[in-house]
């Protein structure tokens, strides 16, 4: 069944669960209901979306701010991918970061909650699948600069779109966000 644990900070969780494999292929469960509500996780999500990226693509560090904001469960459909939560709420873990490999070939996700920007650098060409708990909304979809918090990423001049090299520094940043309770 899955298993559903923290990483290093409080709030994204990894979300593993079995592969069943065998000489035609895969095939793995990506959302249980049961499951998510016992780890405490929402799963009402309500879009869904995939993208593709090439080895040394950036996306990130993205989120929609209040009354928008969303919890996010990211999963690699293939290839490979370092994906980074960086958490906006005020408090001791602002700043923070938790961060995890993910590969279409190991079934795990991660879970980023509301208060968190996201975004991840593709190891290799990669295809992600993102499920969200609210619906896409633009003047509420905002960033923080991937390179200003911190975060030792394994590149040092990624690819990026325009409007993610546009976004502010952490330290130029006003978070939307309540406190972590």
């Amino acid at each position: 069944m899955f298993d559903v644990r923290p990483l290093s900070i409080d709030g994204p969780l990894l979300v593993e669960r079995p592969i069943a494999r065998d000489r035609r292929g895969t095939f793995r469960k990506l959302v249980h209901a049961g499951a998510f509500a016992a780890a405490g996780l929402r799963f009402d999500f309500v879009e869904q979306y995939v993208s593709t990226s090439e080895a040394g693509v950036l996306r990130g560090m993205h989120f929609q701010s209040p009354p928008h904001d969303h919890a996010k469960l990211v999963s690699v459909l293939s290839g490979r991918i370092l994906d980074v939560a960086l958490d906006l709420r005020p408090g001791p873990g602002y700043g923070r970061t938790a961060a995890v490999e993910l590969s279409g070939e190991e079934g795990r996700s991660i879970y980023v909650p509301s208060g968190f920007a996201h975004g991840f650098l593709a190891l290799e060409p990669a295809m992600i699948l993102y499920d969200v708990t609210s619906v896409h909304a633009p003047d509420h979809d905002h960033g923080v600069a991937w390179d200003s918090f911190g975060f030792d990423w394994p590149i040092a001049d990624p690819v990026q779109s325009d409007r993610d090299r546009g976004f502010p520094a952490l330290a130029d940043f006003e978070t939307p966000f309540p406190p972590a309770v």
